[in-house]
Protein backbone atom coordinates (compact mmCIF):
# COMPACT_ATOMS: atom_id res chain seq x y z
CA UNK A 1 0.00 0.00 0.00
CA UNK A 2 1.71 3.66 -1.00
CA UNK A 3 0.73 6.39 1.38
CA UNK A 4 0.38 9.81 -0.62
CA UNK A 5 2.21 12.86 1.20
CA UNK A 6 2.24 16.52 0.60
CA UNK A 7 5.65 16.67 2.44
CA UNK A 8 8.74 17.69 0.45
CA UNK A 9 11.10 15.05 0.04
CA UNK A 10 13.78 16.59 2.00
CA UNK A 11 11.32 16.39 5.31
CA UNK A 12 10.21 13.09 4.84
CA UNK A 13 13.84 11.87 4.80
CA UNK A 14 14.94 13.89 7.57
CA UNK A 15 12.06 13.22 10.29
CA UNK A 16 12.22 9.36 9.16
CA UNK A 17 15.96 9.50 10.02
CA UNK A 18 14.76 11.56 13.23
CA UNK A 19 13.50 8.45 14.77
CA UNK A 20 16.82 6.13 14.62
CA UNK A 21 19.48 8.92 14.49
CA UNK A 22 20.37 12.00 16.65
CA UNK A 23 21.48 14.93 15.09
CA UNK A 24 23.94 17.06 17.63
CA UNK A 25 25.03 20.00 16.26
CA UNK A 26 28.33 21.15 17.38
CA UNK A 27 28.49 25.22 16.51
CA UNK A 28 31.56 26.45 18.49
CA UNK A 29 32.33 28.53 19.51
CA UNK A 30 35.73 29.97 18.26
CA UNK A 31 38.52 29.69 20.58
CA UNK A 32 37.46 27.38 22.58
CA UNK A 33 39.28 24.03 21.12
CA UNK A 34 36.91 23.24 18.72
CA UNK A 35 39.95 22.90 15.95
CA UNK A 36 40.75 20.19 19.04
CA UNK A 37 37.69 18.32 19.17
CA UNK A 38 37.05 18.15 15.38
CA UNK A 39 40.70 16.75 15.01
CA UNK A 40 40.20 14.17 18.03
CA UNK A 41 36.48 13.00 16.12
CA UNK A 42 38.07 12.49 12.77
CA UNK A 43 41.39 10.63 13.56
CA UNK A 44 39.17 8.21 15.20
CA UNK A 45 36.36 7.73 12.77
CA UNK A 46 36.08 4.00 12.82
CA UNK A 47 36.33 3.80 16.24
CA UNK A 48 33.19 5.77 16.49
CA UNK A 49 31.66 4.61 13.92
CA UNK A 50 31.64 0.85 15.50
CA UNK A 51 29.85 2.50 18.42
CA UNK A 52 27.47 4.43 16.39
CA UNK A 53 28.66 7.79 15.71
CA UNK A 54 29.58 9.35 12.76
CA UNK A 55 31.27 12.99 12.40
CA UNK A 56 30.71 15.86 9.98
CA UNK A 57 33.26 18.00 10.29
CA UNK A 58 34.25 21.73 8.45
CA UNK A 59 35.83 19.28 5.74
CA UNK A 60 32.37 18.68 4.67
CA UNK A 61 30.37 21.57 5.96
CA UNK A 62 32.54 24.04 4.00
CA UNK A 63 34.88 22.13 1.57
CA UNK A 64 32.25 19.64 0.27
CA UNK A 65 29.53 22.35 0.43
CA UNK A 66 27.16 20.66 3.02
CA UNK A 67 26.07 24.05 4.64
CA UNK A 68 26.63 25.63 1.48
CA UNK A 69 23.90 28.33 0.66
CA UNK A 70 22.11 28.69 3.94
CA UNK A 71 23.77 31.94 4.41
CA UNK A 72 22.92 35.11 2.48
CA UNK A 73 27.42 35.80 2.67
CA UNK A 74 29.74 34.92 1.16
CA UNK A 75 30.20 33.89 -2.82
CA UNK A 76 27.00 33.95 -3.76
CA UNK A 77 23.18 33.94 -2.89
CA UNK A 78 21.37 31.83 -0.49
CA UNK A 79 19.91 28.42 -1.61
CA UNK A 80 18.06 27.08 1.60
CA UNK A 81 16.17 24.44 -0.48
CA UNK A 82 19.54 23.39 -2.26
CA UNK A 83 21.29 23.30 0.99
CA UNK A 84 18.07 21.13 2.90
CA UNK A 85 17.82 18.66 0.45
CA UNK A 86 21.55 18.26 1.23
CA UNK A 87 21.28 18.11 4.59
CA UNK A 88 18.11 15.40 4.05
CA UNK A 89 20.02 12.91 1.75
CA UNK A 90 22.97 13.57 4.45
CA UNK A 91 20.86 12.59 7.20
CA UNK A 92 19.51 9.71 5.51
CA UNK A 93 22.26 8.17 4.74
CA UNK A 94 24.11 8.67 8.04
CA UNK A 95 20.62 6.57 9.75
CA UNK A 96 20.35 4.02 6.68
CA UNK A 97 24.01 3.42 7.92
CA UNK A 98 22.99 2.25 11.50
CA UNK A 99 24.21 5.47 13.34
CA UNK A 100 22.80 6.19 16.23
CA UNK A 101 24.35 9.75 16.67
CA UNK A 102 25.55 12.20 13.72
CA UNK A 103 27.60 14.75 14.95
CA UNK A 104 28.17 18.03 13.02
CA UNK A 105 31.06 20.47 13.63
CA UNK A 106 31.35 23.99 12.73
CA UNK A 107 32.00 26.93 14.77
CA UNK A 108 31.34 29.36 11.19
CA UNK A 109 27.96 28.56 12.09
CA UNK A 110 27.99 31.32 14.61
CA UNK A 111 29.93 34.25 12.54
CA UNK A 112 33.74 34.34 12.47
CA UNK A 113 36.90 35.94 14.61
CA UNK A 114 37.26 38.39 12.24
CA UNK A 115 33.98 39.46 11.96
CA UNK A 116 33.50 39.93 15.60
CA UNK A 117 36.85 41.73 15.74
CA UNK A 118 35.69 43.98 12.83
CA UNK A 119 32.62 44.76 14.99
CA UNK A 120 34.34 44.99 17.92
CA UNK A 121 31.15 42.52 19.34
CA UNK A 122 30.11 38.98 20.27
CA UNK A 123 28.34 37.58 17.27
CA UNK A 124 26.15 40.09 16.65
CA UNK A 125 23.88 38.35 14.21
CA UNK A 126 24.24 34.89 15.25
CA UNK A 127 20.65 34.68 16.19
CA UNK A 128 19.52 34.97 12.67
CA UNK A 129 22.16 33.02 11.19
CA UNK A 130 21.03 30.04 13.39
CA UNK A 131 17.36 30.51 12.76
CA UNK A 132 18.67 29.65 9.19
CA UNK A 133 20.67 26.76 9.99
CA UNK A 134 17.92 25.43 12.09
CA UNK A 135 15.36 25.92 8.74
CA UNK A 136 17.95 24.05 6.62
CA UNK A 137 17.68 21.08 9.23
CA UNK A 138 13.87 21.12 9.38
CA UNK A 139 13.33 20.18 12.97
CA UNK A 140 15.67 17.47 12.85
CA UNK A 141 18.47 18.88 15.68
CA UNK A 142 18.36 16.34 18.72
CA UNK A 143 21.09 18.53 20.45
CA UNK A 144 23.48 21.61 20.07
CA UNK A 145 26.50 22.08 21.70
CA UNK A 146 28.78 25.57 22.76
CA UNK A 147 31.26 25.71 24.55
CA UNK A 148 31.67 28.94 26.95
CA UNK A 149 34.93 30.17 28.18
CA UNK A 150 35.86 33.18 30.51
CA UNK A 151 35.16 36.54 28.27
CA UNK A 152 38.57 38.04 29.23
CA UNK A 153 40.52 34.70 27.40
CA UNK A 154 37.97 34.47 24.81
CA UNK A 155 38.72 37.92 23.92
CA UNK A 156 42.34 37.62 24.39
CA UNK A 157 42.84 34.06 22.39
CA UNK A 158 40.76 36.15 19.39
CA UNK A 159 42.73 39.46 19.29
CA UNK A 160 46.11 37.19 19.48
CA UNK A 161 44.34 34.99 16.34
CA UNK A 162 43.51 38.39 14.28
CA UNK A 163 46.54 39.90 14.55
CA UNK A 164 48.38 36.34 13.71
CA UNK A 165 46.31 36.43 10.67
CA UNK A 166 47.26 39.63 9.61
CA UNK A 167 45.10 42.44 11.57
CA UNK A 168 46.68 45.51 13.40
CA UNK A 169 47.09 45.43 16.87
CA UNK A 170 43.68 46.80 19.16
CA UNK A 171 44.01 50.36 19.86
CA UNK A 172 43.28 51.73 23.57
CA UNK A 173 39.20 52.63 22.27
CA UNK A 174 39.38 49.29 20.53
CA UNK A 175 39.83 47.01 23.92
CA UNK A 176 37.78 49.70 26.14
CA UNK A 177 34.57 48.87 23.42
CA UNK A 178 35.32 45.18 23.93
CA UNK A 179 35.40 45.33 27.56
CA UNK A 180 32.55 47.01 27.86
CA UNK A 181 29.74 45.85 25.98
CA UNK A 182 27.13 43.82 27.50
CA UNK A 183 26.76 41.26 24.45
CA UNK A 184 27.94 38.10 26.17
CA UNK A 185 27.32 34.54 26.57
CA UNK A 186 24.07 34.94 27.65
CA UNK A 187 23.00 36.40 24.56
CA UNK A 188 24.15 33.55 22.51
CA UNK A 189 22.68 31.16 24.74
CA UNK A 190 19.18 32.76 24.57
CA UNK A 191 19.08 33.16 20.42
CA UNK A 192 20.53 29.59 19.91
CA UNK A 193 17.30 28.35 22.31
CA UNK A 194 14.98 30.37 20.21
CA UNK A 195 16.62 29.12 17.02
CA UNK A 196 16.54 25.56 18.12
CA UNK A 197 13.47 25.64 20.51
CA UNK A 198 13.19 21.78 20.47
CA UNK A 199 16.51 20.77 20.58
CA UNK A 200 18.24 20.36 23.94
CA UNK A 201 20.97 23.44 24.31
CA UNK A 202 24.37 21.58 25.81
CA UNK A 203 26.85 24.15 27.44
CA UNK A 204 30.65 22.90 27.65
CA UNK A 205 32.68 24.63 30.21
CA UNK A 206 36.24 25.51 28.25
CA UNK A 207 37.92 25.62 31.14
CA UNK A 208 37.02 22.02 32.34
CA UNK A 209 36.80 20.32 29.28
CA UNK A 210 39.01 21.78 26.76
CA UNK A 211 41.62 19.18 26.45
CA UNK A 212 39.54 16.31 27.24
CA UNK A 213 37.86 15.90 24.20
CA UNK A 214 36.73 12.51 25.23
CA UNK A 215 34.60 13.73 27.72
CA UNK A 216 33.25 16.47 25.50
CA UNK A 217 32.05 13.86 23.00
CA UNK A 218 30.47 11.67 25.82
CA UNK A 219 28.39 14.52 27.10
CA UNK A 220 27.28 15.08 23.80
CA UNK A 221 26.18 11.82 22.62
CA UNK A 222 24.38 11.81 26.28
CA UNK A 223 26.88 8.90 27.40
CA UNK A 224 26.50 5.34 27.43
CA UNK A 225 30.08 4.91 25.26
CA UNK A 226 33.54 4.13 25.51
CA UNK A 227 35.07 7.16 24.12
CA UNK A 228 38.81 6.31 22.52
CA UNK A 229 41.61 7.77 24.11
CA UNK A 230 43.44 8.50 20.24
CA UNK A 231 44.56 11.87 20.13
CA UNK A 232 42.73 12.61 22.90
CA UNK A 233 45.57 14.89 24.14
CA UNK A 234 46.50 16.76 21.56
CA UNK A 235 45.48 21.07 21.67
CA UNK A 236 45.69 22.27 18.19
CA UNK A 237 45.15 25.93 16.76
CA UNK A 238 46.10 27.38 20.26
CA UNK A 239 46.36 31.10 19.65
CA UNK A 240 50.42 32.77 19.63
CA UNK A 241 51.82 33.67 22.72
CA UNK A 242 54.29 36.50 23.08
CA UNK A 243 57.30 36.00 20.77
CA UNK A 244 55.48 34.44 18.16
CA UNK A 245 53.36 37.64 17.94
CA UNK A 246 56.37 39.37 17.96
CA UNK A 247 58.14 37.25 15.44
CA UNK A 248 54.59 37.90 13.06
CA UNK A 249 54.85 41.74 13.64
CA UNK A 250 58.74 41.90 12.76
CA UNK A 251 57.96 39.58 9.37
CA UNK A 252 55.01 42.25 7.97
CA UNK A 253 57.03 45.33 8.83
CA UNK A 254 55.10 45.95 11.66
CA UNK A 255 56.85 47.43 15.22
CA UNK A 256 57.03 44.37 17.54
CA UNK A 257 57.68 46.59 20.35
CA UNK A 258 54.38 47.73 21.03
CA UNK A 259 53.96 43.98 22.72
CA UNK A 260 55.43 43.62 26.15
CA UNK A 261 58.91 42.09 26.35
CA UNK A 262 58.74 38.89 27.60
CA UNK A 263 57.35 34.96 26.99
CA UNK A 264 54.07 33.30 27.84
CA UNK A 265 51.18 34.89 26.53
CA UNK A 266 49.68 38.01 25.73
CA UNK A 267 47.55 40.34 27.96
CA UNK A 268 46.01 43.27 26.12
CA UNK A 269 43.42 44.57 28.74
CA UNK A 270 44.24 46.77 31.52
CA UNK A 271 43.10 46.19 34.77
CA UNK A 272 39.60 47.94 34.88
CA UNK A 273 38.57 46.19 31.46
CA UNK A 274 39.68 43.01 32.79
CA UNK A 275 37.43 43.71 35.62
CA UNK A 276 34.34 44.96 33.35
CA UNK A 277 34.86 41.37 31.42
CA UNK A 278 34.80 39.46 34.43
CA UNK A 279 32.05 41.17 35.87
CA UNK A 280 29.91 40.49 32.90
CA UNK A 281 31.21 36.81 32.59
CA UNK A 282 30.41 36.08 35.85
CA UNK A 283 27.18 37.33 35.54
CA UNK A 284 26.54 35.11 33.14
CA UNK A 285 27.88 32.17 34.82
CA UNK A 286 25.26 32.75 37.81
CA UNK A 287 22.31 32.73 35.53
CA UNK A 288 23.53 29.62 34.00
CA UNK A 289 24.47 27.49 37.18
CA UNK A 290 20.47 28.88 38.28
CA UNK A 291 19.27 27.10 35.87
CA UNK A 292 19.33 29.10 32.47
CA UNK A 293 15.40 30.10 32.36
CA UNK A 294 14.86 26.55 31.14
CA UNK A 295 16.68 27.24 28.18
CA UNK A 296 19.96 25.32 28.37
CA UNK A 297 22.25 23.21 30.41
CA UNK A 298 25.69 23.56 31.87
CA UNK A 299 28.29 21.04 31.90
CA UNK A 300 31.16 21.17 34.53
CA UNK A 301 33.22 18.58 35.57
CA UNK A 302 32.63 19.96 39.15
CA UNK A 303 33.42 18.37 42.46
CA UNK A 304 30.95 16.79 44.60
CA UNK A 305 30.49 19.36 46.91
CA UNK A 306 29.90 22.04 43.93
CA UNK A 307 26.18 21.66 43.94
CA UNK A 308 24.39 20.19 40.98
CA UNK A 309 22.94 16.91 39.76
CA UNK A 310 25.57 14.09 39.96
CA UNK A 311 26.04 11.70 36.82
CA UNK A 312 27.39 8.18 37.49
CA UNK A 313 31.17 9.32 36.95
CA UNK A 314 30.52 12.65 39.25
CA UNK A 315 30.23 14.72 36.69
CA UNK A 316 28.03 17.61 37.43
CA UNK A 317 25.17 19.10 35.33
CA UNK A 318 23.34 22.37 35.86
CA UNK A 319 19.97 23.56 34.28
CA UNK A 320 17.69 22.34 31.51
CA UNK A 321 14.20 22.58 30.13
CA UNK A 322 11.77 19.94 31.56
CA UNK A 323 11.91 17.61 28.71
CA UNK A 324 12.47 14.34 29.95
CA UNK A 325 16.44 14.16 29.13
CA UNK A 326 18.00 14.57 32.53
CA UNK A 327 16.91 11.34 33.09
CA UNK A 328 18.55 9.99 30.24
CA UNK A 329 21.91 12.39 30.97
CA UNK A 330 21.60 11.21 34.60
CA UNK A 331 21.41 7.39 33.56
CA UNK A 332 24.31 7.95 31.22
CA UNK A 333 27.62 6.19 31.64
Amino acid sequence: MHVLTNRPLSAVLIHKAAAIMDVILHIGAHRTASTTLQHYLRANLHALRDQGIGFVGPRRTRDDGLLSGIQPDGAGAAQPDQARRRIARRCGRAAKSGLRHLVISDENMLGSVRRNLRQRMFYRDAGARLARYADAFDGRVARVVLSLRGLDAYWTSALAFGVGRGRPLPTPGDLDRLAQTRRSWRNLVEETAAAFPDAEIQLHSHEDLAGRPERRLWHMVGGGIEPPMNAARLWLNRAPDLPELRRLLAARGENAETLPSGTGRWAPFDAAQLAALRETHADDMFWLRAGADGTAKLIEEANPDQGGTNLPDGTKTRGQKDDGQDGRMARAG
